[in-house]
């Protein structure tokens, strides 16, 4: 099992700097919120297996991670919110934790088609501290 989650998370990052270029990430109070969104097609079959995440050209991964931002440690959090797309249409977000040795990240999938463009309106919560983010995403379909 152990080297399943060693490979599971060397994958998971080998994809995530794939990406880095489209990574973002913004502070708000003593947190550091790291962002990225991706067409779930990118994943692997495995890695989609192992997080339970549908893997298809129309679903899309949202990925946050908390950090300190004077520590870089990780910070637990329960993040909920929605997304909005260009028509008014809301979509609730549901966010699961992952925990891969010293990384936490929330993971949660968004159907879309071609071209939509979200808002993302969060709520994050770490028992002590809650703050309200969002950003803006626009998915493709994966040819």
């Amino acid at each position: 099992m152990r080297k399943h989650a060693i490979l599971v998370t060397g994958i998971l990052c080998l994809m995530l700097s794939l990406f880095s270029h489209a990574e973002q990430k913004a502070t708000i109070g003593q947190w550091d919120i790291h962002y990225i969104a991706v067409n779930s097609a990118f994943l692997t079959p495995d890695i989609a297996r192992s997080y339970g995440i549908v893997r298809s050209k129309y679903n899309g991964l949202i990925n946050i991670s908390v950090l300190n931002s004077q520590s870089q440690q990780p910070v637990s959090v329960v993040i909920t919110g929605t997304a909005r797309n260009l028509l008014g249409v809301t979509k609730p977000l549901q966010f699961k934790e992952v925990t891969e040795g010293s990384a936490i990240y929330q993971l949660a999938e968004i159907a879309f088609r071609d071209q939509e463009q979200f808002q993302i309106e969060l709520s994050i919560n770490d028992g002590q501290e809650q703050h309200s983010f969002s950003f803006q995403h626009k998915f493709y379909v994966d040819q």
